[in-house]
């Protein structure tokens, strides 16, 4: 995870102070991974990757799929904390199920997309003159996104209305902001 990201992440964490059951969708055994934000270290934290069966920083990481997480109990977490996970999730709206599944009513959800905004039009790019004129007007009307990634499959860029309309469908106070260029999106929103 790129430092800004997790400082971004740690920043919103910190402010949110979620407390009780914690779950990280896509956590790894490794120091910047969201289970490892100082604010959060006192909760009962624990994450789920594809390749999990991992004990680290006093939590536990088990192999699961997202898309369906039948160890977990309806309404059993406070907080569900991703990032940079739902892109590579060819199904990711079960995914979003699950977490609307899982979270209790009013627990909180932090999830980070990359994606694309307004603000990452190339309008000021230089372009090479002799391009005809509908090249020309495409390339200004195109937008940034974060290369694929593979891990090993790279499915999805999502816009603000994606994450807004899809992801956090079912959710209340629902906000989202760009980080970085080209953007990632780092949305945040309440369970109804």
């Amino acid at each position: 995870m790129h430092p800004t990201i997790f400082r971004e992440f740690e920043r919103l964490v910190g402010e949110l102070r979620p407390r009780g059951r914690i779950l990280e969708i896509g956590a790894v055994p490794r120091p910047n991974t969201l289970l490892a934000i100082p604010s959060i270290a006192e909760q009962d934290r624990v994450g789920i990757n594809l390749i999990g069966g991992y004990e680290y920083g006093g939590f536990s990481i088990l192999k699961g799929n997202a898309n369906s997480m039948p160890m977990f109990l309806d309404a059993s977490f406070d907080c569900v904390l991703s990032n940079a996970t739902l892109e590579h999730d060819c199904w990711f709206w079960k995914t979003c199920a699950e977490i609307r599944r899982i979270l209790k009513p009013g627990a909180l959800a932090v999830i980070g997309v990359p994606g694309f905004t307004v603000e990452a039009g190339l309008q000021s790019l230089k372009i090479p003159s002799p391009w005809p004129v509908d090249e020309f007007r495409d390339w200004q009307a195109s937008c940034l996104t974060f290369r694929y990634h593979g891990a090993p499959y790279d499915y999805y860029r999502f816009s603000e209305n994606g994450v807004r309309e899809a992801i956090f469908e079912g959710f209340r106070d629902i906000s989202i902001k760009a980080v970085m260029m080209p953007p990632r999106l780092i949305g945040v929103g309440y369970r109804n």
